[in-house]
């Protein structure tokens, strides 16, 4: 085990708690950034974050859930950590997240991917309420934070029974059990395809300046029909 790793390992340690929340905390404290916070994704479709550190990292994550865009959906598609040092004059472009981005106080952002060998899980986002690029230091430590975070995901998984996700991340399946209803509903009143329907529910939310699991919810009230 490297120096860093332990270091980083020994820095957890101190804190008794073993929360997503909390693990996201200890990334933002290792790192010296504002915030973090963690998204799965599986098949190119953010499933919902599983932790976060403030209501900044909150809106990170819901954005990026609702709009299918930002730096963790670039991480786990890519493969490789993103970087927005600036996200005022950023080099990506993020037409529809990086406005409430910038709105909400971030200034620059940057997300890890969740990987062990072939398996990708979604990915660590950090960010901070002033730009410049991360130090040699910080991009190291967040590369091993990205790769502990794997690892517990992995590890609290292993101990839910098949087809079932483990109790400590079941806050992504309220995302994704209300949006994967209404998904297959408005592909019924539309006769479009699965991935046509999220596009639509996305386009919606978007629009309506609403968050994607709120729509979802109305649909499956049947209080909106897409036609």
């Amino acid at each position: 085990m490297n120096d860093r790793r332990l270091r980083i390992l020994n820095r957890l340690a101190e804190n008794s708690e073993r929360s997503m929340d909390q693990l996201c905390g200890a990334c933002k404290d290792v790192t010296e950034l504002s915030g973090a916070g963690i998204m799965l994704m599986f098949a190119d479709v953010p499933l919902g974050s599983v932790g976060m550190t403030d209501a900044v990292s909150s809106l990170i994550e819901e954005l990026q859930f609702t709009l299918g865009e930002g730096p963790c959906i670039d991480a786990y598609n890519l493969a490789q950590p993103i970087a927005e040092p600036d996200l005022a004059f950023p080099t990506r472009h993020w037409l529809a997240f990086t406005p409430p981005a910038l709105d909400a106080g971030v200034r620059a952002i940057f997300s890890f991917p969740l990987q062990l060998g072939a398996v990708s899980l979604g990915a660590l986002d950090l960010y901070r309420d002033d730009s410049g690029a991360l130090t040699v230091d910080q991009h190291s430590d967040a590369l091993v934070l990205a790769s502990i975070v794997t690892e517990v995901v992995i590890n609290m998984q292993s101990d839910a029974a098949p087809g079932t996700l483990a109790a400590e991340l079941t806050r992504v399946t309220e995302h994704r059990v209300v949006v994967h209803q209404a998904v297959g509903m408005v592909s019924v009143q539309l006769g479009v395809s699965v991935n046509e329907a999220l596009i639509r529910l996305r386009a919606y939310a978007f629009g309506n300046s609403r968050q994607l699991d709120d729509v979802a919810g109305d649909v499956i009230a049947r209080r909106l029909r897409f036609e």
